[in-house]
This record gives C-alpha cells, structure tokens and sequence, in this order.
C-alpha cells in the first residue's frame, strides 16, 4: 500500500524541516518545496534514509512562476497531496514608510497570494474524498498590529478560520498554527537581534510542530502553542485596540533598534 503524501513549503529550515521530519515520522512521503536546490536536494537525502520517498521542488514563492510549479503538483490526480504545511515565510525589518515596495510585494506573495493559491487548488480533491488536512503556519503576530508581516498573517489567520467553519463536520482538517518566538533561521535572515528577549518566550521547532498537528488533527480552527503564547494572544484579543497597536508597533521598533545595533 503506497503511502500518503504531504507537501511542505519552506522546508529547509525551521518549522519547515521540522514539519518534513515529523511527516515521515507519521508515515508519509514528502513533497518539499523552497528556492535552494542544493539544500532541497540535501534535505530529501537526509528523509530518504528515514525511509520516505521524497520529491522536490526548486520554486521562489514570491514569483507567479514559482506558485504556478507548485499549484500544478497540488492539482495532480495521481499521488494527491493528503497534507498541505504553508510554511514558506520571511519578515521586514523595516518601518512600512521606509521599505522598499517590491520587497513589500514579494513578503505579500510569499505570505497571502501562495498559502491561498494552495490551499484553493488543494481543496477540492481533498472535500471530494473527505480527508486531508492543511496547516497554514501563522504567527501571534496576527493579533497585533506590527507592520506588513501581521497583516499578511492576520489574512491567514482569518482564511483559515473561515475555512475552517464552511468544512466543519466534514473530514477535512484545516488549523492556522500561530507561535510566537521559535528558534529558527527566520530572525536572522530578517536581521533582526533579539538577543534580550526572555528565554521564556522563545519556543523549540519541533514543539510547535507537535503542537500545530495534535490540534489541526483534533479540529481546532486555530492552534497557539504554549501557555506564553496562549496568555499573550488572549490579553492581544480582548485589550483595546489603541493598546494592542502601541504594543505591536514597540516590538516592531525595537527589532529595529537592535539590528542597526549590530549592523
């Protein structure tokens, strides 16, 4: 018996390659999608000896040309894809008044344009056999207001919600995966410092995997691993608005602040 399929995005590194370790874990193949082919290439090797059949998929996120590589996949009929991880992702470590508009484009394409565009074309195949499940890799970010980055992972966490309640009852899964600081590449591709942030914020990878699939498997609409994060997203939803942006907008400011430190 052949089994299941999962795709990635994303996963060289990070939430991402944990996502692709855990899948195999469970008994899946993998589809793995990102921009570097050698580190691809090098992943799939590396889950190969877990015993995982392991395609690949050189694709830049932020490009329609990219999207449409891996949105063909997905609409495959042979070997359907019964997983879906929208991981790919990166940050602005810039003021929006500051940054630069293309870039502002490509964090749009990566973060809404390409978790939609998957999750639409998934969808159908997997309402039509009743099973499958997609976890949109969100942030607690989107319950503030800091910057392009949490209005991109607001528009996630919001579809998947909405989603979520137009499939309930049915055998497909859909789960917006919501962590705060994990212990990834992504800070520091971002250039951002936060080196004085408390230890007790930061989150492991794989804990948030574990997290994000024990709830999405469980029907939640959105997932917040760890009490931190509960704690802080709960206090984001129920403050007032004028309080929330000021938060937000300070964590925003000294990210910044830290960078131009070391910069």
């Amino acid at each position: 018996m052949e089994k299941k399929i999962a795709l990635v995005t994303g996963a060289t590194a990070g939430i991402g390659a944990s996502y692709a370790k855990f899948l195999v874990q469970e008994g899946f193949d993998l589809v793995l999608v990102a921009r570097d082919r050698k580190r691809l290439n090098e992943r799939a090797k590396e889950l190969s000896k877990l015993g995982a059949k392991v395609e690949v998929i050189s694709a830049d996120l932020a490009t329609k040309a990219g999207q449409s590589k891996v949105e063909a996949r997905l609409l495959k009929k042979i070997k359907p894809i019964e997983v879906l991880i929208n991981n790919a992702g990166f940050g602005i470590n810039k003021a929006f008044s500051r940054s630069d508009r293309e870039i502002e484009n490509e964090l749009l394409e990566v973060l809404v344009t390409a978790p939609m565009r998957f999750t639409h074309a998934v969808l159908p195949a997997m309402k039509e056999r009743n099973s499958g499940v997609i976890i949109n890799v969100s942030s607690v970010a989107s319950f503030i207001a800091g910057g392009s980055y949490s209005a991109a992972k607001s528009y996630l966490t919001v579809l998947s919600e909405s989603i979520h309640t137009e499939l309930e009852g049915s055998g497909v899964k859909i789960t917006a995966l919501c962590p705060g600081f994990t212990h990834t590449e992504f800070h520091a591709r971002g250039k951002m410092n936060l080196s004085g942030l408390p230890e007790i914020l930061w989150l492991s990878a794989d804990d948030v995997v574990r997290a994000g699939w024990r709830d999405a498997i469980a029907g939640k609409a959105i997932s917040i691993p760890s009490w931190q994060y509960k704690f802080i997203s709960s206090l984001a939803r129920l403050a007032p608005r004028p309080i929330v942006r000021k938060i937000g907008m300070n964590v925003r400011v000294r990210q910044r602040q830290n960078h131009s430190k070391i910069g």
